[in-house]
């Protein structure tokens, strides 16, 4: 399970997409990041824009401050974990040339090129987070529907319980106007 949270950790929503970091991925499959790039670019067939795509230096500059901040974040990644997180993100890149990510198909199709034991277990092991993420939002997403249904439900109490204090209102009003008349001073007769 520890795997599986170090693996969701290094997961990115870019462009509405859940995708992967390349030097992230060649981390995991214990491979220079350069041998996977390769291994890709000899079977780049196997990988539409929509399984795989360059992100852009905006998008490049984000990720690489959301992983210098994480980098520095003592509870978020247990110590182990941390040091493989730290030297992904030090590998030194061309700041002009932001890497490759992978979609989930993407990362699917990386196992039909890499076929060492490592990288197989790892995939799976991606496969599953992957799986994970997608059970959290589901969750997350019937989560708010409840909370809809709920807020709806009150707001159509809150009307019903409007119209009975304005009912109570009105009734307590009747009784104050029937006391004054009988209260009255009467006279004559």
């Amino acid at each position: 399970m520890q795997i599986i949270q170090l693996i969701q950790n290094r997961i990115y929503e870019i462009k509405g997409e859940r995708v992967m970091l390349d030097f992230d991925l060649a981390a995991l499959y214990e491979v220079p990041t350069k041998a996977l790039n390769q291994a890709v670019k000899r079977n780049i067939k196997r990988f539409p824009k929509d399984f795989m795509f360059r992100l852009t230096l905006l998008e490049w500059n984000r990720i690489q401050t959301h992983l210098y901040s994480n980098q520095h974040d003592n509870d978020e990644h247990p110590q182990n974990m941390r040091s493989q997180y730290v030297t992904a993100f030090q590998i030194k890149r061309n700041n002009t040339t932001p890497p490759y990510v992978f979609t989930e198909q993407g990362v699917a199709m990386l196992s039909g090129i890499l076929n060492s034991e490592k990288a197989i277990s790892m995939n799976i092991a991606i496969m599953r987070a992957f799986v994970e993420i997608r059970k959290i939002v589901l969750m997350q997403n019937d989560l708010k529907e409840q909370l809809n249904e709920i807020r709806e439900t009150l707001g159509e109490h809150d009307a019903q319980l409007n119209q009975i204090y304005d009912a109570m209102e009105n009734l307590l009003d009747e009784k104050a106007e029937q006391r004054k008349f009988e209260e009255r001073k009467k006279i004559g007769f």
